[in-house]
């Protein structure tokens, strides 16, 4: 499977259904009370780690996801059935960001294994809530909310025990394929490795640890020059870095020039990852030219640095059962915690759903405006619009629920009738 780990999809809750307008008709029951049922509730978007997934590219392909819109209500009483609802499975170490702002809505890492992402809509009420002693016989139902969409942008940062960092073509492929169950491509061409490669390194007795090479770095890497964010997004979550450098030199630099090369770029990275633990593997010590001080000058680095060195040979095998347990020794004193980001965008907050309170139509036959909906029925239920005291207020609660605003938004003008239910008006601009 071709690994991945970004991608960019599209994500909608469903709809809730409406809710139904009907009147009883029973027989010796000419005149019957409203019984339209409520709609269906809409199905909601769960996120869940799967931890049988490595990869993002599932989504390369797949690019919209929905939930299952509410049923509409039915007469007789009968609600709507509630719409499916839908898991998307990602891996362990997702990061899922609102794609337009960049904001983390959740990292599925640690203790975070299923996330509810998008509430469904809500099913609108039927008739049968709206009769009251003023309006006995209702021709309004709510309708459902609507659904919610996200644009979501995710992020795969691998959560392994142990990153191998390095330039490219020292050997960190090799050295993974020779500790562990992994199969990295492994050639001596520089960028072999493309992507992260993960495998267990199995030291017998239950000891254990998961290592991840971490494709070759350059400099300019924290800035983006090659794939260097891609690279450097892995090592967020490593416990440990294995430094690979070449002792022998075969590409024509100098060891500790290439450590120092790399530290400079994980603490240029967004993410400080210079403070993160690291021991040092020499490797291809088996070519080492005859009279090579690199040995020696890799050691008082080392040594000045405070961090372990571990000469190897990849290739043959010497050196790598003692780089292992030296590794496992280092993880057993470092502190067992990984990264996780906080949230910064919270859907629920920042999608705003409409309840639908009211609703403005043009009569085409009349020309009137035909306000209608639970608020205002339930408005003119206790209002006595007879009286200058209820008309102030009906006044007031038609300006403070934005309705004057909708009406001249929808271009009414002077003398023009809004009608409310029973009651009619004729349109003046205050």
């Amino acid at each position: 499977m071709l690994f991945a780990d970004r991608a960019k999809i599209f994500v909608s809750s469903g709809k809730g259904g409406d809710g139904h307008v009907s009147f009883r008709r029973e027989k010796y029951v000419p005149a019957g009370g409203p019984d339209g049922g409520d709609g269906g509730d809409g199905g909601s978007v769960y996120l869940e780690v799967d931890p049988g997934l490595n990869t993002l590219s599932e989504f390369r392909h797949n690019h919209h996801y929905s939930a299952g819109a509410g049923e509409n209500g039915k007469k007789k009483r009968m609600a709507g059935k509630k719409g499916a609802d839908l898991t998307i499975y990602v891996p362990e170490g997702t990061l899922v960001k609102e794609a337009a702002s960049d904001k983390v809505i959740v990292d599925m890492s640690g203790e975070m294994k299923r996330f509810l992402l998008l509430q469904g809509g809500r099913g609108g009420n039927g008739n049968m809530h709206y009769a009251t002693s003023t309006m006995q016989a209702p021709k309004y139902a709510q309708p459902g909310q609507s659904a919610r969409t996200l644009e979501l942008r995710l992020e795969l940062k691998l959560i392994a025990d142990v990153g191998l960092v390095g330039f490219p073509n020292v050997g960190k492929s090799t050295l993974l394929s020779v500790s562990s169950n992994a199969r990295p491509k492994i050639a001596d061409y520089h960028f072999t490795t493309l992507t992260p490669m993960l495998g267990v390194v199995d030291l017998g007795d239950g000891e254990s640890f998961v290592m991840a090479d971490i494709p070759g770095l350059i400099e300019g890497a924290a800035e983006g020059a090659g794939l260097g964010h891609e690279f450097l997004s892995h090592i967020e979550r490593t416990r440990l870095l294995i430094h690979v450098v070449d002792a022998s030199g075969s590409e024509g630099r100098d060891p500790v020039d290439d450590i120092a090369a790399i530290n400079a770029e994980l603490s240029r990275y967004a993410v400080d990852l210079s403070g993160k633990k690291q021991i040092l593997a020499a490797n291809k010590v088996d070519l080492l030219p005859p009279g090579s001080d690199a040995l020696e000058r890799l050691r008082a680095y080392a040594e000045s640095e405070g961090i372990s060195l571990y000469p190897i040979s990849a290739a043959t095998g010497e050196g790598v059962k003692e780089l292992l347990y030296g590794a496992l020794r280092t993880l057993s004193e470092t502190e067992d915690k990984i990264i996780v980001y906080e949230q910064e965008y919270d859907p629920e907050k920042e999608i705003v759903q409409d309840d639908a309170p009211y609703t403005i139509t043009v009569d085409k036959k009349t020309g009137e405006y035909l306000v209608e909906g639970p608020k205002i029925e339930k408005m003119l239920g206790y209002t006595n619009l007879e009286t200058e005291k209820g008309f102030v207020f009906f006044q007031r609660f038609i300006e403070e629920n934005g309705i004057n605003e909708k009406l001249r938004q929808m271009g009414i003008k002077e003398g023009d009738t809004v009608r409310l239910y029973g009651h009619a008006f004729e349109y003046y601009d205050s």
